[in-house]
């Protein structure tokens, strides 16, 4: 006669402990975030492997295991900016996409400690590879979106044909940073007045 076997009992926390401790899939975005905060604040130079562990409530050795040094480190934290781009696609009609992109250019360079991050990239002391990373990942991209719209415009008849477009890429959010340097408040309307303002100084006509 075949007794039943008793059934087994659940495993216990603390065996489940020793089989493995579950990865914290939250630190690298805790730590790419203390990062970001330090270059904004201390500059390249300031931020340390050490501090930004701390901040993000890890340890140097959990860091480490991510990112050889400092300047791998910096380099992923500037270029996690290039994937908070919002919206969902530019208009058709290029005056709007000017606007759209405008407006997504603000929002993102008025997020806490942005502009210091700008600040930091000019600093000598920012190892070249992080400053080309920000710009590639950063930058570049964002010029290479303006620049399009541009064209778009000039293919249609829109603006002049022989307008200087590497010029207007630049004046596009060049005025921003000179405002916010010279500590006067940046408007609600901006990024529909600085397109309008480019668009007629590329021979645009006047928009409403």
């Amino acid at each position: 006669m075949n007794r039943q076997r008793p059934a087994a009992e659940p495993a216990s926390s603390s065996a489940q402990a020793r089989s493995g401790r579950s990865r914290d899939s939250t630190i690298d975005e805790r730590i790419l975030t203390a990062a970001r905060r330090q270059l904004s604040v201390l500059g390249f130079e300031g931020m340390s492997i050490a501090s930004v562990a701390q901040e993000a409530g890890t340890t140097r050795q959990a860091l480490y295991r991510r990112w050889a040094d400092k300047a791998q480190l910096a380099c992923d934290a500037v270029a996690a900016i290039s994937e908070e781009r919002g919206g969902s696609g530019a208009p058709q009609d290029p005056f709007d996409a000017l606007v759209a992109e405008l407006t997504d250019f603000q929002r993102g360079v008025s997020r806490p400690g942005r502009l210091s991050l700008v600040g930091t990239m000019l600093q000598e002391t920012t190892g070249p590879e992080v400053l080309e990373r920000y710009r590639a990942t950063v930058i570049h991209p964002r010029r290479q979106r303006l620049a399009a719209v541009l064209r778009a415009a000039q293919q249609l008849g829109m603006i002049d044909a022989d307008a200087d477009l590497t010029v207007a890429v630049t004046m596009c959010t060049g005025n921003w940073y000179g405002r916010a340097l010279a500590g006067e408040p940046i408007p609600e309307d901006w990024p529909r007045r600085t397109a309008a303002l480019v668009w007629r100084a590329l021979g645009g006509r006047p928009r409403p």
